[in-house]
């Protein structure tokens, strides 16, 4: 019961972190005009916040080998409650993305931490538990903007400011007076209540998982000094690189297809606005749903089965994208497909790697950190050939080639991960074939001690037959004694029948006569 309700935990912690990680999306309009900046010159705070949750990666895997995990864990969730609730207070942009980086370090180190622990409660079985916790992630990241448009509705920011209105000299303050109030009362309050509504709720789970941890403290360090003889595949570190580059192409790519499938559609495509949104909605979607499928699948489908399906069925869709990039039918479906494949990738590369090698902190960091480098590194890459480029679906090509690498990738995986085992299979063979030869000879060996023991018993049966045969000549002889001081007649009425017990003996017959 206490791993299940620690289970739970952990998806509740999962879902607020797809709310905290998507409500800066709606609500990033409504920020700019909160420090007074246009959107283009506070994009930058997508690139703290990044780098924030490079930072924490790394931390959370240092620190998840050495910290308890529910206190790591609370301390993160603690940290995110802070910056959900600072970040609508600041007024200067150069604070707001500051703060946008502590809070993608809290964010970094609760999603390493979350993985590790998922792994620690259910090892090699915990496949269906890994799609869930990353189910709950894409749920909370749907639940974001329906939050932000409940609790904000139509604001001003919102209905009248275009991006000329924020070059207005009333809105456009000097360096003087964004210097006298870094901190300060939201312009718009439905933009705090929103922020404040996903702190509250990050808090209460920060309470519980403390609760934990002072519930469960010495159990862990129980459970870690019994995981210090934890397997460790031959290709270990081969192993982590290789899945750092498969993921790099896989995040890379999800986010890529999901950021410029929109721009795509309306220019390469020739799609209305209104058209395009529902292709982008339609991935994700699709994303989503598969994603929750996934739960059910990992119970009776292997990891790496998923793995496969997924390779296969994004290889296909994209490149049914690239060779009918102009077709719109063609784009809806292929688009589709392409969402749902992309959905169980990452978890189920968790939970297949787990089979053949433990995954600690800093392992969890490793991949980790290489699916954040491909979503800052390939959307970046591909923004700028996109402008420099405009008549290629760039961003098609993108999914097909990630589709490749990561289809040529996993084979090998494959292959360094269970060489070892063969390996090892042979050498068990080896030792039973051994076993089986021992066995036998010591069958022979057994069988040989028996006849030898049989032997001895016949010889003592014939000793006794012998001593036998003796106690009856001796009966024999005095009868035959005795017979002989009767009279002539009685001798010989009786000879037939000694004669018959004679024949059978020539000793006995010598001596009569």
């Amino acid at each position: 019961m206490l791993r299940w309700f620690t289970t739970l935990m952990l998806f509740a912690s999962f879902l607020g972190l797809g709310l905290s990680v998507a409500i800066v999306g709606p609500t990033f309009q409504d920020l700019a005009t909160n420090v007074n900046r246009n959107i283009s010159s506070l994009s930058f705070i997508f690139v703290g916040r990044a780098f924030g949750y490079l930072s924490g990666s790394v931390i959370g895997g240092l620190l998840v080998d050495v910290m308890n995990y529910f206190l790591l864990l609370g301390i993160s969730m603690l940290a995110t409650t802070v910056g959900l609730y600072l970040v609508p207070f600041c007024k200067t942009a150069v604070l707001l993305t500051v703060m946008m980086c502590v809070f993608g370090t809290s964010i970094g180190i609760l999603d390493t931490g979350g993985n590790v622990l998922i792994l620690a409660l259910w090892g090699d079985k915990g496949a269906p538990h890994m799609q869930a916790l990353h189910f709950s992630f894409a749920l909370g990241a749907f639940l974001a903007p329906l939050l932000a448009k409940l609790a904000l509705g139509p604001t001003a920011s919102a209905e009248n400011c275009t991006e000329a209105d924020f070059h207005h000299p009333a809105l456009n303050r000097s360096s003087e007076a964004d210097s006298e109030a870094l901190f300060g009362v939201p312009n718009d309050m439905n933009l705090l209540w929103a922020y404040a509504v996903i702190g509250t709720y990050m808090f209460l789970v920060s309470v519980i998982l403390f609760g934990l941890f002072f519930k469960n403290s010495s159990k862990q360090e129980k459970t870690r000094a019994s995981a210090q003889t934890s397997r460790r595949a031959k290709y270990h570190n081969a192993l982590l690189c290789l899945l750092f580059l498969f993921f790099f192409f896989y995040v890379g790519a999800e986010v890529t297809y999901g950021s410029y499938v929109f721009s795509f559609a309306t220019t390469h495509a020739g799609m209305k606005e209104s058209e395009a949104a529902g292709l982008n909605s339609i991935f994700w979607g699709t994303f989503a749903v598969c994603r929750g499928l996934a739960i059910f699948f990992a119970t009776c489908l292997q990891p790496g089965t998923m793995i496969v399906l997924s390779n296969i069925g994004s290889l296909t869709s994209s490149l049914f994208l690239v060779l009918f990039d102009k077709k719109p039918i063609c784009l809806w479906i292929a688009t589709a497909v392409y969402g749902a494949s992309m959905a169980t990738t990452f978890p189920s590369g968790i939970s297949w790697i787990e089979q053949y090698t433990t995954i600690h902190g800093k392992s969890a960091a490793f991949f980790v950190v290489g699916a954040a480098l491909g979503e800052m590194a390939i959307p970046a890459v591909i923004g700028i050939l996109q402008g420099k480029y405009p008549d290629l679906p760039v961003v098609l090509y993108t999914s097909l080639g990630a589709s490749i690498a990561t289809g040529v990738l996993f084979p090998v995986l494959y292959k360094l991960a269970t060489s070892p085992l063969d390996h090892q299979r042979k050498e068990n063979r080896k030792s039973e074939d051994q076993k089986a030869l021992l066995s036998s000879s010591g069958l022979n060996e057994y069988e040989e001690e028996n006849e030898e023991e049989d032997a001895e018993k016949w010889n003592e049966m014939d000793f006794e037959m012998i001593e036998t045969d003796d106690t009856m000549r001796h009966s024999i002889i005095e009868t035959s004694r005795s017979s002989s001081m009767e009279p002539t007649a009685e001798i010989y009425n009786q000879y037939p029948s000694n004669a018959l017990v004679f024949e059978s003996s020539p000793v006995n017959t010598g001596s009569s006569i």
